[in-house]
C-alpha cells in the first residue's frame, strides 16, 4: 500500500474499481511522496492536500452508493498551470496572472472531472509556456532542466507524485520535457483535444497532451480528453475513437517503422547516437529508412515565424502593460514577432498542409515514424530547457507523437524515443508504440 503511487493510471483505476485499495489510499500515497520530494524538484504551482482528500473522498462515497464509474474514477491528474480550473488558480507563470481564480474549469478538465478523476493541483508551466525556466528541476538530477514548457508536469509523474498529468505543446513543449524526465508522453493529433480554457500561445499550433507511465495510460486519457467540443472552433466533428481497446490489440501484421535520422542527426549527442544504432539493429527488419531532403530544414523558419507572431498578438496586453515583468526572452520573441511580414506569416501558414501532405506518402509503406525526441540526455543547468528542434516538424503539421522512455545516456539519465504517426491516426499509433516497447523489453 505504501507503493500506490508508483501504480500506472490503469492498475490505479482497476485498483480502486476492484475495491483493492480506496482513492483515498491512493491520493494519501501521492500527498506523502509530494510532501518528500517537492521541496528539491518543486513541481507545483499550486497543490492543497485537504482539497485533494476532499476530491477523493467523494470519489469513494459515489463508489460505495454503487454509483457508475468513470474510466479514471478517484485516480489523480496534476494540470499544468495554463489550463483552468474553476476551484484553483491558474497563473500562467507569470507574476502579471498572480491570483488569476478562473470560474470554470478548461474543457479537458471538465472532461477529467466527468471520467471521475481527482485534480491534484496544478503543475508549474515555463513563463506563458515558453521558454524561461520556471522553478522545476529533474527528478533524475536536480542539476539538470526536466525541460519546458510542461515542466511540472512531466517531473511530477516521474517522480511518482501523480499518475497522469496534462500539458501542451506549441513546439517541443510536450514530448521533450517527457524524454528528459524518463516518462512516457503523448501529443495527439491537433484538434483532437478541445483547447477551450487553455491559454492561447497560437492558434495554429497549440496541442494539449498528457503524460504518464506507460502506453496504455496514453491511452486512456487520450480517450477520456478527445470527446468532441462544439465551442472549440480547432476541433472538426468526430466520434470517440475506443483508444484504449484499440492499443491492446496485437497488430495483424507486425509494425513496420520509417526511422527518420532528420537533417539535425549530426546534433545529436553521441550517446543517442549510438543508442539509435542499437534500437534499429535489434528491430532489423521491422525498420527502414526514409530520408528528408535539406529544404526540410526550412520547417524551423515557418514555424518560427508564425509561432512568434502569434505570440506577439496573443500576449499583447502583457507586453504594453507589463514588460518590465517579461523575462528578457519573452520580449525578444514579441518583438521578432512584431516585426513578421504578413505574407511570411501567411507563407509560413500555408506550408503546413503541403508538408503534411507530403509525409503523409510515408504512412502508405509505414506505421509510424521512429525519429529523435531530443538531441540528447537533459543538459546541465536550469537557465535553459534544451532545444525542441526534433519535436518542430512533427508539431508545424499537427501529426501525433509520442515519447517513450527506451534509452539511456553514459551519464544515466534517460532519453526519449519519439514515434510520430499519421494526422488522426492516433489509435494505431499507440498500438504501434506498445508493440515497441514490448519488443525491446
Amino acid at each position: 500500500m505504501d507503493q500506490l503511487n508508483w501504480l500506472t493510471a490503469y492498475q490505479a483505476a482497476q485498483g480502486i474499481r476492484e475495491g483493492l485499495f480506496s482513492s483515498e489510499d491512493l491520493v494519501r500515497a501521492c500527498i506523502e511522496q509530494i510532501k518528500a520530494r517537492e521541496p528539491e524538484v518543486q513541481a507545483w504551482a499550486y497543490f492543497d492536500a485537504e482539497h485533494a482528500l476532499s476530491q477523493a473522498k467523494r470519489a469513494d462515497d459515489w463508489r460505495s452508493a454503487g454509483k457508475p464509474l468513470g474510466s479514471l474514477h478517484g485516480v489523480p491528474v496534476g494540470i499544468k498551470d495554463i489550463i483552468d480550473t474553476g476551484d484553483m488558480p491558474t497563473e500562467d507563470g507569470t507574476p502579471l496572472h498572480s491570483g488569476r481564480n478562473p470560474w470554470h474549469d478548461a474543457k479537458v478538465v471538465e472532461l477529467l472531472r466527468t471520467a471521475g478523476a481527482v485534480i491534484m493541483g496544478k503543475t508549474v508551466t515555463t513563463e506563458l509556456a515558453t521558454y524561461a525556466p520556471g522553478k522545476t528541476r529533474n527528478p533524475h538530477n536536480l542539476e539538470h532542466t526536466p525541460g519546458g514548457s510542461s515542466s511540472g508536469s512531466s517531473a511530477a509523474v516521474a517522480a511518482g507524485m501523480v499518475p497522469l498529468a496534462i500539458g501542451t505543446q506549441t513546439n517541443g513543449s510536450l514530448i521533450r520535457p517527457a524524454a528528459y524526465c524518463g516518462v512516457f508522453g503523448f501529443k495527439p493529433t491537433r484538434g483532437l483535444i478541445s483547447r477551450q480554457g487553455i491559454l492561447h500561445q497560437s492558434e495554429h499550433l497549440d496541442q494539449p497532451g498528457g503524460f504518464a507511465r506507460s502506453v496504455e495510460d496514453l491511452a486512456l486519457l487520450g480517450e477520456v480528453l478527445s470527446a468532441y467540443d462544439p465551442d472549440e472552433p480547432g476541433m472538426s466533428l468526430h466520434a470517440n475513437v475506443p483508444m484504449l481497446r484499440v492499443c491492446q490489440e496485437e497488430s495483424p501484421m507486425p509494425p513496420k517503422l520509417a526511422l527518420i535520422k532528420t537533417p539535425w542527426w549530426s546534433q545529436l549527442d553521441s550517446d543517442t547516437q549510438e543508442g539509435f544504432g542499437e534500437l534499429v539493429e535489434h528491430l532489423n527488419q521491422h525498420v527502414g529508412e526514409f530520408v528528408l531532403p535539406d529544404s526540410a530544414t526550412a520547417v524551423l523558419d515557418w514555424h518560427k515565424a508564425v509561432m512568434e507572431a502569434d505570440i506577439a498578438t496573443n500576449y499583447e496586453t502583457e507586453y504594453e502593460c507589463g514588460a518590465d515583468k517579461l523575462s528578457a526572452l519573452l520580449r525578444e520573441q514579441i518583438e521578432r514577432g512584431r516585426n513578421v511580414k504578413a505574407v511570411d506569416y501567411l507563407q509560413a501558414l500555408a506550408r503546413i498542409p503541403v508538408v503534411t501532405e507530403a509525409l503523409d506518402e510515408i504512412f502508405d509503406r509505414y506505421d509510424a515514424i521512429l525519429t529523435p525526441a531530443v538531441a540528447g540526455a537533459a543538459p546541465h543547468g536550469l537557465e535553459s530547457t534544451g532545444n525542441p528542434m526534433y519535436c518542430t516538424l512533427w508539431t508545424f503539421c499537427g501529426m501525433p507523437s509520442l515519447n517513450l522512455p527506451l534509452l539511456q545516456a553514459g551519464n544515466g539519465l534517460p532519453v526519449g524515443v519519439q514515434l510520430v504517426g499519421r494526422v488522426g491516426d492516433d489509435a494505431r499509433l499507440l498500438r504501434t508504440a506498445r508493440w515497441l516497447v514490448n519488443a525491446v523489453k
